[in-house]
């Protein structure tokens, strides 16, 4: 136990929530007249491509009234749109999607600045015959009125409001269903592999979620029916109506696909059960270097860990014969993958589990007090004809359905297995969707990680992802070769910034309630030169394959980045061509040092690897620490009240409190102030740092000059809770520098269907006299209205002028908690981390002051459950 252990808030008080303020831009809307004139053609259309289709449908059903999607796209939001939808027999709400930067013009403009994009909804509905004659009947009466604000029937009234802001309103189609998947260049490269263009082609047909179990039974069978009409067949299927999820797992004889590509007007294609087609085997930990470096390290003497098991990895199958793995790992392999899972090719999940139990093998840190539970859920890719052969999700499974066991098996246990490791609270899951690139509606696993962590109370720690495209850089190779390693630097940097957009986070890095982790490029490796490599960077920044952000509704992600190892690159050859830069993916220095099993399965083989995945790893093994000094605190001060729901609230929480930006941040956001096209360079470099880098050990203990301190509670909608901080006194009145940390998180229970999709939105207000400068809230004066956006508020105040308080007064945070996307059912568990710290060196008591004011004030509330 450190001498300076970290201390316990006293019980909040309660109080009534504070009011969120905005002030929405105005945008003008066409006339009355000029909406009538507009929609009505719209909605012709509309009528006539309805009318082929069902005429299509019914020749080939007949009786059947059939059901089509519309999709109404309106300018701005119309809230509560979904209970006028009900309102109408026949129409059945499937969701709703945030439009970003629609184009301005004469109809819909913004009032103050014409030329600034808008923002607009998608309402996507379910509708057949009867309920488009009730919404076109509904449209006359809007259109043939004079006051265009007359109320409906009862209900209706929204629809007035979605009239008014219309802009489009149509058929959901096949480029709809195709287009931004991915799937047809997918598609395309399969048919262009000579080993490949044989072989049956799987893909993800993910289906609109029908609320009725009879309905969803219904709309399978017709996508069955359609497969099998293609010679095809339906390989499995998933259902998960906490997510709003349904899927079906189909191949096509490679010949039916190539039919699909030439003409998409196809049956299948038109199916208006279908959502999206998305292609299989693209879930992946990234390319696996196929050279044969590796280093053999001798035996660490280190006693075996013991307890359970506080973090699970997620990942390809680790070589458990490895000396730095052995005897360390609880491995459940429930489907027997490790019969035709070569040794040789479990690099991967060796690699995760060696930095996660021993961090950076260079560093040579102690390993892990408690053993690391391990659930393979990748495998080497059959279609892939290198050795060894790069390790995805199987294209027999529901990446989402695979997960989904994987966490229900460990957690509540399968059928009549109890769970197999019901102690886990941290899931480490450093893989990501290389067909699916965050843009703006959040995917199927990414809500699957959020729903899964507000139900068991489990912390994921993910991935931002690696971008491993090469980076063009407008040069020749004799100019590269006269820049200055600095300016190589800059130059590299300024690349990356322009194609930001091409370089996003990868599914399912936008979990709201996740840690979404990037990598920064640095690690402790000896440089070893090679002639055909070379660094782009000077200093420790963003590594160059970590992925930029934003996440959901403009939030802050990535979360946090660390260090995940320098990333070189191969040195072009071309000489009068403008060049571009190309990942190196050897096992060769630099990188984070790590086990492998190598090419012959040895027991000591260690190689290099760099990446989000490493961060990520590293950020896992930090999250046991954290578990591990809250155990520690928990079990000294028998702190009452407490129970296992707060416990991974509260290690998100000490995660993202020793964040800051830093040098890192200071020159990232130099670099970025070159380019006049980003207005705002603060707020470029959140998307790709997030909060920073933590320094965890600031969270572990505290110091004679610094106070760290510990909070929890619950809340429902409308309700706040009031902490408050003891001034030391000994700083009244005295001029010195002062810093405030405050960290809040929380998982939100979640509403799929709703666009807001979060429920429980809650953030801190500070009344803070002594430290009241804001210095860090990722992204720049709109910073503090960007960390309110997910699950994690992480802002830091400073100070340093003498502020008189007296004796006893205190420092008040308020916890504020109100329902967003829908009612929040029970109370959401949160937790809170404050730090109050001057410089370190200066003589003021500053730890020994708060702790025994803290002392003295009322104790926790108890509250019964078990601790950890």
């Amino acid at each position: 136990m450190t001498d300076r252990p970290l201390l316990w808030f006293p019980q909040p008080q309660p109080a009534s929530r504070s009011k969120l303020q905005s002030a929405p831009g105005r945008v003008s809307t066409p006339s009355h007249e000029r909406q009538g004139a507009r929609v009505s053609i719209k909605l012709s259309q509309l009528q006539e491509a309805f009318e082929a289709r069902r005429a299509e449908l019914v020749r080939a059903a007949a009786g059947v009234d059939p059901e089509q999607v519309l999709v109404i796209e309106t300018v701005g939001a119309v809230e509560d749109f979904a209970k006028a939808v009900k309102k109408i027999e026949g129409l059945e709400w499937l969701g709703e999607i945030e439009v970003d930067e629609l184009p301005p013009d004469e109809d819909f403009h913004d009032l103050k600045d014409p030329e600034k994009p808008l923002k607009g909804r998608l309402y996507l509905v379910l509708t057949n015959q009867q309920a488009l004659n009730e919404l076109l009947s509904l449209w006359r009466h809007y259109k043939d009125q004079d006051d265009p604000k007359l109320k409906f029937d009862t209900g209706l009234t929204k629809f007035r409001d979605v009239f008014c802001h219309l802009l489009d309103i149509r058929r959901w189609g096949p480029a709809d269903r195709l287009l931004e998947t991915g799937v047809l260049d997918v598609w395309r490269e399969e048919l262009n592999d000579p080993d490949l263009q044989n072989r049956p082609v799987r893909f993800e047909a993910e289906l609109w979620y029908r609320d009725s179990v009879d309905k969803r039974a219904e709309s399978e069978s017709v996508v069955r029916g359609l497969v099998n009409s293609l010679q095809g067949q339906v390989i499995t299927s998933g259902v998960i109506p906490g997510i709003r999820y349904h899927a079906v797992l189909a191949e096509l004889p490679a010949s039916r696909i190539q039919e699909i590509m030439d003409a998409p007007e196809t049956e299948l294609v038109k199916c208006d059960n279908i959502m999206f087609f998305r292609p299989v085997g693209q879930m992946t930990s990234g390319e696996t270097p196929v050279d044969d470096y590796a280093e053999a390290l001798p035996p660490r003497s280190e006693e075996f860990p013991g307890g359970a098991p506080v973090l699970a990895i997620l990942d390809g199958m680790p070589y458990v014969s490895h000396q730095h793995l052995n005897g360390r790992i609880v491995l459940e392999d429930p489907d027997g993958w490790a019969e035709d899972y070569p040794a040789s090719e479990r690099v991967h999940g060796t690699t995760m589990a060696s930095l996660a139990i021993h961090g950076d093998l260079g560093e040579n840190s102690a390993a892990l007090t408690r053993p690391v539970y391990m659930r393979p859920i990748m495998r080497p890719d059959a279609r892939d004809f290198r050795r060894p052969r790069r390790e995805v999700i199987p294209t027999d499974s529901l990446p989402v359905d695979l997960v989904h066991r994987s966490v229900k098996r460990m957690l509540e246990g399968e059928g009549e297995q109890p769970a197999t490791a019901p102690s886990v609270k941290i899931v480490n899951l450093s893989i990501g969707d290389y067909s699916r690139a965050f843009m703006q509606s959040i995917s199927p696993l990414a809500r699957l990680l959020d729903w899964l962590s507000s139900k068991y109370g489990v912390l994921f720690i993910v991935s931002a992802g690696n971008q491993l495209e090469a980076v063009p850089l407008d040069m020749t190779l004799d100019e590269l070769e006269q820049l200055s390693q600095s300016d190589l630097e800059r130059k590299t940097i300024t690349a990356l910034l322009m194609n930001a957009r091409s370089r996003s986070i990868l599914s399912p890095a936008e979990s709201i309630n996740g840690i979404t982790v990037g990598s920064i490029h640095f690690d402790a490796c000896v440089d070893a030169g090679v002639a055909n490599r070379f660094d782009p960077y000077s200093s420790a920044l963003p590594s160059p394959v970590s992925s930029f952000g934003s996440g959901y509704r403009r939030s802050i992600k990535p979360d946090i980045v660390f260090p995940g190892g320098r990333q070189w690159y191969q040195k072009p050859y071309i000489g009068r061509q403008a060049v571009s830069l190309s990942v190196s993916g050897s096992m060769a220095p630099p990188g984070n040092k790590v086990a492998i099993p190598g090419q012959t399965a040895s027991t000591d083989s260690t190689g290099y690897t760099r990446g989000t995945s490493n961060a990520t790893a590293l950020i896992s093994r930090a999250a046991v620490h954290c578990y591990e000094t809250l155990s520690g605190v928990i079990d000294a001060t028998a702190t009452a009240g407490y129970d296992d729901s707060y416990t991974a609230p509260l290690i998100k929480a000490m995660l993202a409190h020793g964040c800051s930006w830093g040098s890192i941040g200071s020159r990232l956001v130099d670099i970025i102030s070159e380019q006049q096209s980003i207005k705002n360079p603060v707020s470029f470099a959140s998307r790709w740092i997030g909060y920073g880098l933590p320094d965890i050990g600031r969270v572990l203990e505290c110091t004679e000059q610094r106070a760290t301190i510990l909070g929890f509670g619950e809340l429902s909608d409308a309700q706040a809770h009031l902490f408050r901080m003891p001034l030391p006194p000994s700083l009244s009145s005295v001029r010195e520098w002062r810093r405030l940390t405050v960290t809040l998180a929380w998982f939100s229970p979640i509403q799929p269907s709703n666009q807001k999709y979060r429920c429980a939105s809650m953030w801190f207000e500070a009344n803070n006299p002594v430290a009241n400068q804001r210095r860090e809230a990722a992204s720049g004066n709109s910073g503090w209205q960007a960390v309110r956006r997910g699950t994690l508020q992480h802002e830091i105040f400073e100070g340093d002028w003498a502020q008189p308080f007296v004796d006893g007064d205190s420092l008040v945070l308020k916890i504020n908690c109100r329902k967003e996307a829908a009612a929040i059912d029970s109370p959401v568990p949160y937790g809170l981390v404050v730090s109050f710290e001057v410089r370190e060196g200066v003589q003021l008591p500053i730890y020994q002051e708060i702790r025994d004011k803290i002392r003295i004030q009322p104790a926790v509330p108890v509250r019964q459950g078990p601790i950890i």
